[in-house]
């Protein structure tokens, strides 16, 4: 089932998640309908408060990402293989020399900023079948494992640029808030009385 996504500005956007406890109900469920939510906005990543859930899981498939012409016949085979279940991770360790990458949000559509992360992270966390696991990522693995846990951590991507690129996308963040903004997607918005 496609759940609608909730917008920029909506609170549990903001606030850190709690963990998953291992009964936790119908979270197959749940699961499979975060899949089917973000493939249907045509997303890479989506993490259980972008549906209104404050809780500590988030699902990826990096395969889109795949389609990039001047990535080697490695990263094309790890990105193409890169589709995960994360629940009550844990970041380790972030290491690396920064770089930037443009980033966007399907809770913060149609905008996109240049986002500085670390190239290499440590996560721990219980796979689907509730399995602990640990792994080292790197490059854009990492990187979206990274933009996913921030929205766990209740932190958007948004607030990792200057004040500056703040003031500048502040009307269209509060367009967003409003639901003037056209997506191919259900979307949930604070100020706006319907999903559309």
């Amino acid at each position: 089932m496609i759940l609608p996504i909730v917008a920029y500005g909506s609170p549990v956007l903001k606030k850190k998640a709690s963990d998953i406890s291992k009964d936790y109900p119908k979270l197959d469920e749940l699961i499979e309908n975060m899949f089917e939510t973000m493939y249907n906005a045509n997303g890479v990543g989506l993490a259980a408060p972008q549906v209104g859930l404050s809780i500590r899981l988030f699902v990826i498939d990096a395969k889109p990402f795949a389609q990039d012409e001047s990535l080697s016949e490695e990263e094309v085979k790890e990105l193409e293989s890169f589709k995960r279940v994360f629940i009550n991770p844990k970041l380790i360790e972030e290491n690396g020399i920064e770089w930037d990458f443009n980033e966007g949000c399907l809770s913060i559509p149609d905008v996109h900023e240049d986002i500085f992360r670390k190239p290499e992270i440590k996560i721990e966390y219980l796979d689907r079948d509730l399995n602990q696991q640990t792994e080292t990522l790197s490059g854009l693995p990492a990187r979206v494992v990274q933009h996913e846990y921030d929205h766990i951590e209740g932190i958007l991507f948004t607030d990792r640029i200057s004040s500056l690129k703040k003031r500048l996308i502040k009307s269209r963040l509060t367009n967003i808030t409003k639901g003037k903004v056209d997506v191919g997607y259900k979307m949930k918005y604070p100020l706006a009385k319907k999903i559309r």
